[in-house]
């Protein structure tokens, strides 16, 4: 019998499936080609440019400074409240950027994205070497394999069930579609990203503690720099720290959620409990969605939602993601689950994934009854 994996063991090891790239049928008559294969599609994408990576990130810490600068400078209740969710904004770029450092594909030189991204993540206050764990090793090597990949992993009926009622209560919150933030906030920084503690991380690292008082440091200097500017303009302390600090870090906390919750949850996209199966549904394919977006939204968040790409090659940088996606997408026709985005489908997908049957392979209702069919791959 096959021993269990656990979050711990992810963290220790790639797993051996990702290396063999097991190929499936998800639709009649059609088998994923290997993941190498895949890969060679988008191969003429993977060119990572130093300059271009530099002049981003410099454009989006403008912003985010003058973001927050507005927040002091304006004195309209309503400006100083756009002011802070635009810096809520700006940090989701920021972050993107980062993002990318973390997976060593936004420039060539491996110690300048490590540099890069601890910046990119500072206004999200997200300690760089705990993302790359929790992110790069557990999450993409075993995107919805239920046990290990814990980013808005659904529970069973059994799971849910046995939770205490505020528990349950707080599930419900999570997936009423108004709370990304909270989960996020709760579940993935606070529990998993903020000096955790063993029961979420069981492998102690001397650089997740110095990434933790890192961004700890800037949240203090950035907090300091408010209250100096307060006390400098005349104005109310707590406001400002409300409107310069607290707002965009909530903004952000939603903006993630809600990305991470879009990219892995729709009623086509399956939960595994069983390695093998998982392997041979080709997670890096078959678990993730491409959301589109109209009036250039997508560009706007730095092709990020251009996400099957960058699961089937984490190498092929953000400002190359969009001709990947597509070459992908016309070398797999049909196969590829593209969502274009609205409210209605939004609230919707969250209406019907509240639970997950991994018997039936089927989202559920919190009672346990089955919201779709069956659910099968793309």
């Amino acid at each position: 019998m096959e021993a269990p994996v656990t979050e711990a063991s992810a963290i220790q090891a790639v797993s051996a499936l990702e290396l063999a790239g097991m190929p499936a049928t998800l639709k009649p008559g059609r088998a994923i080609p290997h993941r190498k294969v895949l890969r060679s599609w988008m191969r003429a994408w993977s060119t990572r440019r130093t300059g271009h990576a530099l002049l981003l990130l410099l454009i989006d810490s403008v912003l985010f400074l003058a973001a927050i600068g507005a927040t002091v400078v304006l004195r309209a209740t309503l400006m100083k409240l756009l002011a802070g969710c635009a810096a809520g904004f700006v940090i989701g770029r920021l972050f993107i950027l980062g993002h990318d450092a973390c997976h060593q594909s936004f420039t060539p030189h491996r110690r300048l994205n490590k540099l890069l991204g601890r910046i990119a993540f500072l206004p999200s206050l997200t300690p760089y070497s705990l993302w790359d764990v929790g992110h790069n090793v557990v999450h993409h090597g075993y995107t919805n394999l239920k046990g290990v990949d814990f980013v808005w992993a659904p529970s069973t009926l059994e799971e849910f069930e046995a939770f205490s009622p505020p528990r349950q209560w707080l599930e419900r919150l999570y997936r009423s579609g108004w709370a990304p933030w909270l989960y996020y906030l709760v579940e993935i920084w606070w529990l998993r990203m903020y000096f955790p503690s063993r029961r979420y991380v069981q492998v102690r690292r001397a650089v997740f503690l110095r990434d933790g008082w890192l961004v700890t440091a800037f949240a203090a200097l950035w907090i300091a720099c408010l209250v100096l500017a307060a006390q400098a303009t005349a104005q109310s302390v707590f406001a400002l720290l409300g409107f310069g600090f607290m707002l965009p870090f909530l903004f952000w906390n939603g903006m993630i959620g809600f990305v991470v919750y879009v990219h892995h949850t729709h009623v086509r996209v399956n939960w595994h409990a069983d390695k093998v199966r998982w392997g041979a549904a080709q997670p890096f394919v078959s678990t993730t969605v491409h959301l589109t977006f109209r009036f250039g939204i997508g560009a706007v968040l730095h092709h990020i939602m251009e996400h099957t790409a960058h699961h089937v090659d984490m190498g092929i940088p953000l400002y190359h993601l969009k001709p990947a996606q597509q070459a992908l997408e016309d070398h797999l026709p049909g196969v590829i689950i593209v969502q274009p985005f609205s409210w209605r489908w939004y609230f919707d997908t969250a209406k019907r994934c509240k639970l997950y049957d991994l018997d039936r392979a089927s989202w559920t209702d919190f009672a346990g009854a089955p919201t779709v069919q069956a659910a099968v791959g793309p």
